[in-house]
């Protein structure tokens, strides 16, 4: 039986000791952190009984995952559930962009821009059953799908404030604005429409939905899955040298690119490895965590019912502080990510007080204390807020490199999400996941699709694996560590 050891548990690392396992192979999973999940981590903090995620929190891709679903994580207690709205972008004054899961409800509240909005997301949500695999996998490929993927890949083509510009009510572009900047990225540059116009794709299709009783439930269904298909997973172990690996076939590593270059060492071929050491990483998230009682007392009536509500205020006010932190500069008021998981999944409560899930976006790397900052972000679109407070658990952007050693600087999206490596990952190749060194294959957010819970870095990075194994098998040796 041929074997595999998959180095990292997020989400990506159980993906493909899980697609491994299923073909037969022998899978031993390692782990540094005492917990599996990596940024699908959860826990009870603050309150006892009051669950909050640790990151990763809202799944739209994750349900639209054509390798999860296969997996069919229901029989292992994964459970997904909707909030009655998915996302609200507040502005001043009350008003706000609503973003339901119909792309018709969504228009009719978005006025003179409706038509638009419905123009760019009627058709590739629609058809993203048919084509959201072409965009879930290395770009450097012939699609399957041309003439659809075309139909998304145009308008992502272009810059996110290109792509504002066709909306006329400031509710549009806030809404726009708001899940475009998911990128942490200058919302000028080309390309940075993509990843804003993938997330409205993908929700339009499958709902931003939660995880009931947590992100942690995609991980612990992974690592069922892989425990009845016969692997083992192993905690507490750190891998820092390619000679601590056991005798193993293949070898599949949910790290950082700039890690794995250390790993492998002289290993790896010149050019790769210097690839790897450029690895651009981007502007990091600083996490505040709150106990509430009674809820977020929104202006916005529609926020109170949103499992996500953005705070950045205009479209040109968002732009400009993505671009303050792209440049090092902490702004007055960054752009704040608010997750309201339990008005979809009421288990995380504990009676009236309830766990609201916060990160801001900050400078890579930042030292400071973004607490009172996103706090006051909040107060400003829910005045009264600040006295809800019943507790808090703050995560700095340090904090969050220690928590994941795959956020470096904080960076949660794992990597700059600018052009060469939106397209290419961690090096230009027509097949992201080699190394260069035969039976060892790269699969964390670094790599493509990139972030999120959806596991098809792992998946793709596996199946690269199940080849060499088959090469291998057809000349009568393996060539792995």
């Amino acid at each position: 039986m041929s074997t595999a050891t998959v180095v990292g548990a997020g989400p990506n690392g159980l993906a493909a000791a899980v697609a491994l396992a299923r073909a037969g192979v022998q899978v031993t999973l390692l782990e540094a952190a005492d917990e599996i999940g990596g940024g699908t981590r959860s826990g009870e903090a603050i309150v006892p009984g009051l669950l909050h995620d640790h990151c990763s929190a809202i799944h739209p891709m994750a349900v639209g995952s054509s390798f999860l679903s296969e997996l069919r994580l229901d029989r292992y207690g994964l459970r997904w559930a909707w909030p009655e709205i998915d996302c609200v972008h507040p502005l001043d004054g009350g008003s706000a962009g609503v973003l339901h899961r119909s792309v018709t409800e969504t228009g009719a509240g978005l006025g003179a821009d409706g038509k638009v909005w419905r123009r760019l997301f009627e058709g590739p949500s629609a058809a993203y059953g048919i084509y959201g695999d072409d965009i879930m996998g290395p770009l450097l490929r012939l699609p399957r799908h041309p003439v659809r993927l075309a139909r998304f890949g145009i308008p992502a083509l272009a810059s996110a404030s290109l792509l504002a510009k066709v909306f006329r009510t400031e509710e549009a572009r806030g809404l726009w604005g708001g899940v475009a900047a998911h990128a942490f990225h200058p919302l000028e540059r080309p390309l940075s429409a993509s990843i804003g116009l993938g997330i409205l794709t993908a929700g339009h299709r499958y709902g931003w939905a939660v995880a009931e009783g947590g992100s942690r439930r995609i991980s612990d269904a992974l690592a069922a899955l892989l425990l009845d298909l016969g692997g083992k997973i192993e905690t507490g172990i750190r891998v820092r040298s390619v000679t601590e690996l056991p005798p193993t076939d293949v070898t599949v590593w949910d790290v950082a690119p700039t890690d794995l270059a250390d790993i492998l060492g002289e290993l790896l071929p010149t050019r790769i490895a210097r690839a790897y050491r450029r690895f651009r990483y981007g502007p990091g998230a600083f996490k505040v965590d709150f106990a509430v009682d009674g809820g977020v007392p929104w202006l916005a009536e529609p926020a109170r019912r949103a499992g996500t509500v953005h705070l950045g205020g205009t479209y040109a006010e968002i732009a400009a502080t993505e671009r303050d932190i792209h440049a090092g500069r902490m702004p007055e008021r960054p752009f704040v990510l608010v997750g309201q998981q339990y008005l979809a999944d009421p288990s995380r409560s504990v009676g009236d007080i309830h766990p609201v899930w916060s990160y801001a976006h900050v400078p890579h790397g930042y030292t400071g204390d973004a607490t009172e900052a996103i706090i006051a972000q909040i107060e400003r679109f829910a005045p009264g807020f600040r006295d809800r407070i019943v507790g808090t658990l703050v995560r700095t952007t340090p904090e969050f490199a220690a928590y994941n050693p795959n956020y470096v600087g904080g960076n949660i999206m794992t990597g700059a999400k600018d052009i060469p490596q939106l397209l290419l990952g961690a090096r230009p190749a027509l097949r992201p996941y080699d190394t260069g060194v035969p039976g060892h294959y790269l699969c964390s957010a670094a790599t493509p699709p990139g972030p999120g819970a959806h596991g098809m870095c792992g998946a793709h990075a596996a199946a690269r694996a199940l080849r060499h194994l088959a090469v291998a098998d057809s000349k009568g040796h393996r060539g792995g560590t």
